[in-house]
């Protein structure tokens, strides 16, 4: 009898300890589970965390200053730096205009020539960055002492001046090639307008080429159709009859019949910019 028990003892504890075994190697792989999962959740905590992270540092930088909108009442310029490789004679002012500035308010141009003050305003709604350069310009008395170098009076009725280097009595192959170290694009321009370019607009002198616009202006003393390709950047409200009476007097032709420098000399002693 004690034989047969004592083998009824030895199965049942066999039996005992495989079920152990058996839950051991079970709680094993629960463990082994759970810490495969908690580590998929961390990675995807950690992975959040970063774009998280990302976002908010893009969030940052989209706020920067240099991404930012230009502040209320303004408008941003782009200025195109000019080394002379185009072939321009070009007076370095150094620096160059605010990157953002005014567009609102008006501006009075004023010109105190050797024939008499000519006076224009500029509407800064329409023509900022143009009124931004003239502002900038004028502070550094980049056209003072100057002279207008061009008048047309067949076809285009116009005076042209804003030369830097245009200076001293008589003229020079080389009047008409200057301007500053920087240019910018066109603005306010008329394509809607007939005459494009009417009695008393003061517009601005480019090149073929798009945003070539400088330093250099032309007076409209009459009606004037030209392509709708030139910055208009104010009105003339005093000094036309100067205009007019130089452009009586004629040209030399110097570029042909009714184009060349006026037989009348402008000077221009200063040109000034400010507030209307």
């Amino acid at each position: 009898m004690s034989s047969i028990k004592d083998r009824q003892r030895a199965a049942a504890r066999a039996r005992l300890e495989k079920e152990m075994a058996e839950r051991a190697a079970a709680a094993k792989k629960r463990r082994q589970r759970q810490a495969i999962i908690g580590s998929a959740i961390a990675v995807i905590v950690i992975a959040g965390a970063a774009v998280w992270i990302v976002s908010a540092l893009g969030n940052d930088d989209d706020k920067s200053p240099s991404a930012s909108a230009p502040p209320p009442g303004t408008v941003a310029c782009q200025w195109i730096p000019e080394d002379g490789s185009s072939g321009a004679q070009v007076k370095d002012v150094g620096g160059l205009p605010p990157a953002n500035v005014p567009n609102t308010g008006k501006s009075t141009l004023t010109m105190d020539t050797n024939l008499g003050p000519i006076t224009a305003t500029v509407d800064l709604s329409k023509a900022p960055c143009t009124g931004a350069a003239f502002t900038f310009l004028a502070s550094k008395k980049f056209w003072d002492g100057t002279k207008c170098h061009r008048l047309t009076t067949e076809g285009i009725k116009v005076l042209q001046c804003g030369d830097p280097s245009a200076k001293g009595k008589g003229y020079r192959p080389t009047d008409g090639q200057g301007g500053p170290n920087f240019k910018y694009p066109e603005e306010n321009l008329p394509t809607n307008a007939k005459p494009t370019y009417p009695k008393g607009t003061i517009a601005m002198a480019k090149t073929q080429a798009p945003s070539t616009t400088g330093s250099q202006f032309f007076i409209v003393y009459a009606d004037t159709d030209l392509p709708a390709d030139y910055t208009v950047l104010g009105t003339i409200t005093k000094g036309l009859d100067i205009v007019e009476n130089v452009a009586k007097k004629g040209s030399d032709d110097a570029n042909g019949k009714g184009d060349g420098h006026p037989k009348q000399e402008v000077d221009i002693k200063t040109l000034t910019m400010t507030a209307a």
